[in-house]
């Protein structure tokens, strides 16, 4: 548990450091997203994107469950 813990921890720690490179990606603004922007209202539903993250965090456990 211990080692789960160190590795999340380093994984937000080198997320932040590259944020600035990893923020022009354009995960957010895929199409498949949904953004209502009415007044007074915005929504913004990532479909696409936690389709695509869900896909790569799976395979990442696949991967390194063997």
């Amino acid at each position: 548990m211990r080692k789960t813990i160190i590795y999340f921890g380093l994984t937000i720690l080198l997320a932040g450091i590259f944020w600035p490179w990893l923020a022009k990606l354009p995960i957010g603004r895929l199409p498949g997203d949904i953004v209502i922007n009415r007044p007074g209202l915005k929504m913004f539903i990532p479909i696409t994107t936690m389709l695509l993250v869900s896909v790569v965090v799976s395979i990442f456990f696949w991967i390194f469950r063997k």
